[in-house]
């Protein structure tokens, strides 16, 4: 049986690698992941840290932009949840801001950050997620195109208006329902 793609996806045979820039060499001694913006208790993790957080184990469909799907990838890592629970947003943070090394960045509204099936993943077919898919963690979500899945995050930050992330400021649309063909910002409304 076929599986439902989204209008103009097709399916991947390979799981292809696509971004802008040079990957960036991350020392694991060094990296650190930051929980700030309007949050009770701003936090910070080691990697060590991070990665000893509650996991979960999500299988889910990934849609490029630029017109192919990989269906049922299997992530681990952390729930977007935890990430909530660690720092307790203040009542008025509405999106987040997910920061990443290269000076990339995505914009989420909460209710997509906080989705079921959304995490920070370090582990991909069950190995360590390589660098050129985004290790040593990238965000997960699933239900969005892969833009908003950021490679090589090192933190997130609560805010109460909604703010273009990298690929947003160049073009792309705000949220990118790839069920909803949101792939440019000219389609907004």
């Amino acid at each position: 049986m076929d599986k439902k793609l989204p209008g103009g996806q097709s399916i991947a045979e390979d799981f292809p690698v696509l971004h802008h820039g040079d990957i960036p060499v991350i020392n694991l001694n060094e990296w650190r992941f930051e929980i700030t913006g309007l949050v009770e208790e701003p936090y910070t993790l080691t990697y060590g840290e991070f990665t000893s957080l509650p996991g979960v184990k999500v299988t889910d469909d990934f849609h490029c932009v630029t017109g192919w799907s990989k269906t049922d990838v299997p992530w681990e890592g952390v729930p977007s949840e935890t990430i909530l629970s660690l720092c307790r947003p203040k009542s008025e943070a509405r999106f987040v801001m997910v920061h990443s090394y290269g000076d990339f960045s995505t914009n989420l509204r909460l209710d997509d950050f906080l989705g079921s099936n959304v995490l920070f993943a370090f582990r991909f077919y069950g190995k360590p997620l390589p660098p050129e898919y985004g290790g040593p963690l990238r965000l997960v979500v699933p239900k969005l195109y892969a833009w908003k899945s950021a490679k090589w995050v090192r933190g997130v930050e609560f805010m109460s208006e909604e703010k273009r992330g990298f690929w947003e400021s160049r073009g792309y649309h705000i949220h990118g329902d790839p069920w909803k063909g949101e792939k440019y910002s000219e389609q907004e409304k």
